[in-house]
């Protein structure tokens, strides 16, 4: 298994560690996911609202999609799925106003057979680059439970246990009131008192929207952007996490700007 930023020449197993930036001065805020378009569906709306507060943005993702059956055509072989589901991915960060991804090339579908440790030492030498106050990322259930999605979120909250000078661990859940009232069934819903923060994000609907649509091999089966405008903006207009874990309060800039 090979792992690497996929833009560099790729001849080294482990990840090389890039050198720290010598002065941070605005907060960061890292999302680590498994696919491009985890980002963008759950939490797409607060990553553009933080970008403009200020916040660094940055993403991790692990692999390039290459399994993700393609709405527009079936012919795609997966080295050329990879390609443009990359493309997309970095389409959706600029509409979301966020720096460009970081993709890892893990073997779609399989996060859960790779190295786990190898995979937590990446996501800490991201961190170490990045600099981030916060990390967002899926939980233990993978909120569909995919299993790319479920070794994604348990690295994360391995890297964020050893990563001392990270302030704040979320995760992207769904409200089980919401789930039942939208007759989800991919999405496992959370009781909703476990809901730390919900984010309203009208002000950045189209910018959301704009980025879902990146995704062309994906989305046009999507039976929520098929739904009736008031249903949709039911499940995207408003993002729910959990805090997961916080070790530095003050430095949780979620927190405070989303209260």
């Amino acid at each position: 298994m090979r792992v690497g930023v996929l833009d560099q020449p790729r001849r080294r197993c482990m990840p090389q560690v890039r050198e720290r930036a010598e002065v941070i001065i605005s907060p960061g805020l890292l999302a680590i996911f498994a696919h491009p378009d985890d980002e963008s569906f759950r939490c797409g709306g607060t990553l553009a609202l933080a970008a403009r507060h200020g916040v660094r943005v940055h993403l991790l993702t692990a692999t390039r999609g290459e399994a993700g059956i393609p709405d527009d055509s079936p012919m795609y072989r997966p080295e050329e799925l990879a390609q443009v589901r990359m493309q997309e991915l970095r389409c959706a960060c600029r509409a979301l106003g966020i720096a460009q991804p970081r993709i890892l090339d893990y073997r779609d579908g399989h996060l859960e057979q790779c190295d786990m440790e190898e995979l937590t030492r990446t996501i800490l030498d991201e961190i170490e680059t990045v600099h981030p106050q916060v990390l967002m990322s899926f939980r233990a259930d993978g909120l569909s439970g995919h299993p790319d999605h479920i070794a994604v979120g348990r690295c994360v909250a391995a890297a964020f246990e050893r990563a001392e000078e990270v302030a704040a661990l979320y995760t992207v859940v769904v409200p089980r009131s919401l789930a039942e009232q939208l007759e989800l069934k991919s999405v496992q819903g959370v009781p909703d008192e476990w809901i730390t923060l919900t984010v309203d994000v009208s002000a950045v609907w189209k910018t959301k929207m704009a980025a879902i649509r990146c995704y062309a091999t994906q989305v046009s089966s999507s039976p929520m952007l098929r739904a009736p405008a008031e249903r949709q903006r039911a499940f995207f207009g408003v993002e729910h996490f959990i805090r997961a874990a916080c070790r530095h309060p003050e430095q949780d800039f979620l927190a405070r700007m989303f209260v």
